[in-house]
């Protein structure tokens, strides 16, 4: 009979709590950190001392500190969000809303029509553009133009036309899409002697598509060889119907170049904008589009947006995109400044961070708070930029931090002008706000230095510099900053050795040969032999060793040089063995700083 084996219970496992998940804002203090995880303030100060990290109670801390902090405490934690950081506007969303806007009804008034001109390149689109702002722009909104915008207003029977500019070759065909998705109305400019074109059908095709109003400018009717009435058959056979052929398509034949019933074009603009009816809300904040953007290096990022519904107002906080900031001026197309921006006008807008995107949607946001918060990736987003990656170069290792975006975009544009085969910089992170103890940490295990651009380090990212040798550089102008990165680029070049002969030996007589130093006479054939010097030998026609002449004697009494015809006796060290006949050239190095 077999023994009764015992039954062994395995022990049930106690199942672990999950992590608690908590929200940290971008920076916080100790004493807040505490009360977001309902710990002690003793508790937060002994893990941050654990971490080699010394913050009072008072002290801000970043949100990766503070993240690692929580995480060791036993919490899950991610960066906090506002309620209202939705998802950003697209074109798409707010077309949405257009339409919701429109089919509601609601505090509508009365907006400019927004045309775009389409057409064949060289079939006169930027020609008629040209001609309509010149002969209906008053010379004195026309005076303050300092450059070509995409996008402008004239007047015509005291109404106003938006025009929106769009590109012409073939590679820019989505840039015309978009023109197409942001217009009310199109012009079709097609050329009375060349006819339908590949772009032409293109375009033909985008109307469809987008279904808008359309104008058709049989352009170069003053031409010789126009033929207007069969453009007009090439067009009605890609469903271009006009309404004296019994459709709903209205045609103007026109010179742009010669101002030919150009007034009658825009005429034909506004009957179509009479019976669309355009408008818009000019009550509630605004939205607008992104048609261009630049950074300018005195006025930093500037904006060229077109306001489809809203007001944007000077002062305003908004994002567009990634971009971020509070609008500090606004231009009309004309270059005027203007306090406000309703439906239908095109504005330069000045106070963003960085340059946004095209096709970005401008919207108003309720604090520059939220601001920040909308488009944190790419403030808190830390880049690792390497100018070339050769891995035989030298390479200074930097992090760089500036108080806004566009100065830290300048900045690093500049540096990586900076050009050399031999050394490189290598911008490890870099990012808008204080210079913080994350910032730290990537210096110190990176061996890099720091640089701040009107930004500061905090007290805690102070005194942990000090103690791990983390080297920190402020500085508040931009050229400064940009030649000390010069300046230590240029300190590791290799230096340029230049060599300078001096003169000959010719080799007469050994007197002592040692180990590793010779005692030779000879004559002065070329030049002279200068004592503390580098000597190479020189066998037939070869050169065959190299040493240094130790001491240097004439007439048994120690000289410091010998000039060309005169006999002297020469100590050299070096492990080559000299030989009568050898000729023994006497140089100098030195060693010359190189720039970049």
């Amino acid at each position: 009979m077999s023994p009764i084996e015992p039954v062994i219970e395995t022990p049930k496992e106690v199942p672990k709590e999950p992590a608690k998940q908590v929200s940290l804002p971008s920076s916080v203090t100790v004493k807040k950190l505490s009360e977001i995880l309902r710990l002690p303030v003793a508790a937060i100060i002994t893990e941050l001392m654990k971490n080699n990290i010394l913050a009072t109670i008072n002290e801000e801390i970043d949100f990766d500190t503070a993240s690692i902090i929580a995480q060791d405490l036993g919490f899950e934690t991610a960066p906090a969000e506002e309620a209202v950081a939705a998802g950003q506007f697209t074109i798409e969303s707010l077309g949405k809303l257009l339409a919701e806007e429109k089919n509601s009804g609601k505090n509508l008034s009365p907006r400019p029509p927004i045309v775009t001109i389409l057409g064949h390149v060289d079939h006169g689109k930027t020609t008629l553009l040209d001609t309509i702002r010149k002969t209906n722009v008053a010379a004195g909104e026309a005076g303050g133009i300092t450059q070509h915008i995409s996008a402008y207003q004239v007047k015509k029977h005291k109404q106003l036309i938006t025009f929106v500019d769009t590109p012409g070759h073939e590679a820019f065909a989505a840039m015309r899409k978009r023109g197409l998705s942001i217009a009310d109305i199109a012009i079709l400019v097609v050329a009375a002697d060349d006819g339908v074109r590949p772009q032409t059908k293109e375009v033909i095709e985008y109307l469809k598509e987008y279904k808008l109003p359309v104008i058709v400018a049989i352009n170069k009717i003053d031409k010789p060889d126009a033929k207007p009435e069969r453009v007009k058959q090439e067009l009605a056979e890609h469903g271009i119907l006009f309404e004296e052929w019994g459709g709903d398509t209205m045609c103007n034949e026109i010179s742009a170049k010669g101002n030919i019933n150009i007034d009658k074009l825009l005429d034909s603009i506004l009957l179509i904008a009479e019976v669309e009816d355009f408008r818009a809300d000019n009550k509630r904040d605004g939205f607008a589009i992104i048609l261009e953007s630049h950074l300018d290096p005195q006025k930093g990022p500037v904006a060229t947006a077109l306001v489809r519904t809203g007001t944007l107002k000077v002062g305003q906080d908004i994002v567009a995109g990634t971009a971020f900031g509070r609008i500090r001026r606004i231009e009309d197309w004309s270059g005027k400044n203007i306090e406000h921006a309703e439906p239908s006008v095109p504005a330069t807008i000045y106070g963003f961070n960085v340059a946004p995107q095209v096709n970005d949607i401008v919207q108003v946001v309720s604090g520059k708070s939220l601001a920040r918060t909308k488009s944190k990736e790419a403030v808190a987003k830390k880049l690792t930029k390497i100018q070339d990656e050769d891995s035989e170069k030298k390479k200074l290792e930097i992090i760089l931090k500036a108080d806004v975006q566009g100065s830290l975009e300048a900045i690093e544009q500049i540096l990586f002008t900076i050009q050399s085969d031999e050394v490189a910089l290598n911008i490890i992170s870099s990012g808008v706000g204080a210079i913080t103890e994350s910032d730290i940490k990537i210096a110190e295990s990176a061996g890099a230095l720091v640089l701040g651009f009107n930004s500061t380090p905090t007290p805690v990212a102070k005194r942990m510099a000090d103690k791990s040798g983390v080297v920190i550089e402020t500085y508040n102008i931009i050229y400064k900053l940009v030649e000390a990165v010069k300046e230590k680029l240029t300190a590791m070049l290799a230096p340029e050795i230049v060599r300078t002969d001096y003169g000959r030996l010719s080799v007469l007589a050994i007197f002592k040969t040692g180990k590793h130093d010779m005692i030779v006479g000879g004559r002065v054939a070329e030049g002279k032999m200068l004592r503390g010097s580098m000597l190479e030998i020189k066998r037939g026609d070869e050169i065959v060793g190299a040493g240094k002449m130790q001491n240097l004697q004439r007439n048994k009494a120690n000289a410091d040089e010998v000039g060309q015809g005169n006999e002297c006796g020469v100590v050299f060290e070096g492990a080559f063995k000299i030989v009568v006949g050898d000729t023994l050239i006497c140089y100098k190095e030195e060693a010359k700083k190189r720039s970049l």
